[in-house]
């Protein structure tokens, strides 16, 4: 991250003033949920890659702010809602908008959220301006639907791993391709460049989702993960190591899975140790890092392909390696 510090900064600048502009706002209970939860932190790594696109093609970066904004108060928005969704108690050690306040003004509070998320867009001109609205609402869609793949999955019992790369990419994935994008098309790049970008961003954030599911389970430094491991276990999801257990198990192994998947939350510990037991067994940690390895290895191919300067290519190319090596 300390390549791209000064774009950081200069984001949080931008950011700073627009939290500043809803100090005092009416209805309060409007606004203060937005001032909230985007005063929690977080890498802010969807706005920073606007900026880093826009950069990437020697363009004033403050180009691309705007869409920075745009990009980062829609995922809050997401957020937010996802937390309600998913009843989540906590977002970064604290409280979700949701428990807070109340469901109610949890919705309304994201629903304005989205609304200034595309306002935001209005202040380009209007050439550009259609240009990023266009992917920008592609992107929007195509993140709704994979949040209710991913609720669907719940209940079904059917998912493949097909499914499961194809949910990821649309819920996490397809939102760090629009950033990329959307920079280049403020830095007047090439409706190529802007297309490699955008792979470039939707395989990365594909590889970055399948290391979370692993970290998930197998994380030994749990401050530097940010969670405790095994909460996809408990909470039986649909990861890819459990999708690709299911696929390889035998028989006996099946029927271990099942009853693992039956138990209450108060035998958690016996859950999570019979599942791991389960998943070394068959090795789907070094499945799922392979998997993992093949979208770097793509995003890489069309970083590479983009019409821009190698010394700037590599500097982001060792940016997104770096943001793929956490610790296990």
């Amino acid at each position: 991250m300390k390549d791209y510090k000064h774009l950081l900064e200069l984001f949080l600048n931008h950011l700073e003033k627009h939290q500043a502009g809803l100090s005092g706002k009416l209805p309060k209970e409007l606004y203060e949920p937005e001032h909230y939860i985007l005063s929690l932190g977080g890498k802010r790594l969807r706005p920073l890659l606007a900026l880093v696109a826009c950069d990437l093609f020697d363009k004033e970066p403050k180009l691309a702010l705007h869409s920075a904004m745009a990009v980062e108060l829609f995922h809050n928005f997401s957020l937010i809602h996802d937390d309600i969704l998913d009843a989540a108690p906590l977002r970064r050690n604290k409280e979700t908008v949701h428990v807070k306040w109340n469901t109610n003004i949890a919705i309304l509070s994201g629903d304005v959220m989205m609304v200034k998320a595309f306002q935001v867009l209005e202040l380009y001109k209007n050439s550009q301006y259609k240009k990023l609205n266009i992917v920008f609402s592609a992107t929007a869609t195509e993140v709704c639907e994979g949040q209710q793949l991913d609720m669907n999955f719940e209940s079904s019992k059917s998912v493949t791993v097909s499914d499961y790369l194809h949910m990821i990419t649309f819920k996490t994935a397809v939102l760090l391709g629009c950033s990329l994008k959307m920079g280049a098309i403020n830095a007047s790049a090439g409706k190529k460049d802007q297309a490699y970008l955008y792979e470039f961003g939707k395989h990365l954030g594909i590889a970055f989702q399948l290391l979370d599911d692993m970290l998930d389970a197998f994380a030994q430094d749990t401050e530097k993960f940010g969670k405790k491991p095994g909460g996809d276990i408990v909470a039986n999801k649909k990861t890819f190591l459990l999708l690709k257990t299911l696929e390889l198990a035998n028989k006996e192994q099946k029927d271990r899975l099942s009853k693992l998947l039956k138990l209450p939350a108060k035998e958690a510990s016996k859950k999570i140790k019979g599942t791991m037991k389960l998943y070394k067994e068959l090795c789907v940690q070094q499945l799922c890092l392979n998997q993992a390895d093949k979208h770097t290895a793509i995003a890489i191919d069309y970083l590479m392909k983009v019409n821009a300067g190698k010394s700037k290519k590599e500097k982001l190319k060792n940016f997104a390696l770096e943001l793929l090596n956490r610790q296990i």
